[in-house]
């Protein structure tokens, strides 16, 4: 009996002193020290992708008794010739819209005409690119050209040292911040993306449009001036560790 009495009196004093050494262990065991930052970092890039929209349509020669009418295959393949002879992939060009209307004169003479109408969507490195391209087409059997977005071929590069550049300088702002209370920067402890921020400018548009037989193809002015640059920019929060 007495030997059992002694064997729970020592287990007593054991689950004392772990419980003890746990207690002790928790109230060290503290989260280390941390400074948490924004770091940011922006550029801009001068677009060297544009994409214009240009429709081209069906028209009479002799508007007045509809005759002669040069049809939409016709069109389409000066603009192709262009392209090719523009030094342009035949992949720069593809069909976005096929549409129509109905021309119709005097009901009791002349019935009503389908003149079709062709929409493409053309990729250029440069705007003068595509005052080239147009001049070999029958300015007549354009409907309209205009840009409708821009964008850069090496944009995803772009973003990647945009982001490293967000992070460096998140840490360099830890660092002079704790240079000013005489404390040095740490491992970092997390990184996080925040949203990205691109800017992408408006086209500037330049339209072109067919009325009648004897009104030639009208478009804005020539301009040297630089197209409005995209802007890529991007937070990146950081936390490091004060040693």
């Amino acid at each position: 009996m007495k030997s059992i009495h002694l064997i729970l009196s020592a287990f007593l004093a054991l689950s004392t002193s772990f419980s003890t050494f746990a207690q002790t262990s928790t109230l060290t065991k503290t989260e280390p020290r941390r400074i948490e930052v924004t770091g940011f970092s922006e550029i801009e890039i001068t677009p060297d992708e544009l994409y214009f929209t240009i429709s081209l349509r069906e028209y009479f020669k002799d508007e007045k008794n509809q005759k002669d009418k040069v049809i939409i295959s016709t069109l389409e393949k000066q603009l192709m010739q262009a392209i090719s002879e523009a030094g342009l992939p035949k992949e720069a060009l593809r069909v976005s819209g096929v549409g129509g209307y109905q021309q119709q004169w005097e009901k009791k003479k002349n019935p009503a005409t389908f003149l079709e109408s062709k929409q493409y969507e053309l990729k250029v490195e440069r705007a003068d690119k595509l005052d080239g391209i147009l001049s070999k087409v029958d300015s007549r059997g354009i409907e309209y050209a205009s840009m409708n977005r821009m964008d850069h071929s090496k944009k995803e590069e772009f973003k990647k040292q945009v982001k490293i550049n967000a992070l460096k300088d998140a840490r360099e702002k830890a660092t002079y911040l704790l240079e000013a209370i005489n404390e040095k920067i740490g491992p970092v402890l997390l990184i996080h993306e925040l949203e990205d921020n691109a800017s992408y400018p408006v086209p500037m548009y330049k339209t072109m449009r067919m009325a009648s037989a004897d009104m030639v193809m009208e478009s804005a002015p020539d301009s040297n001036l630089d197209y409005q640059k995209i802007k890529l920019s991007y937070r990146m929060q950081a936390v490091f560790e004060i040693k």
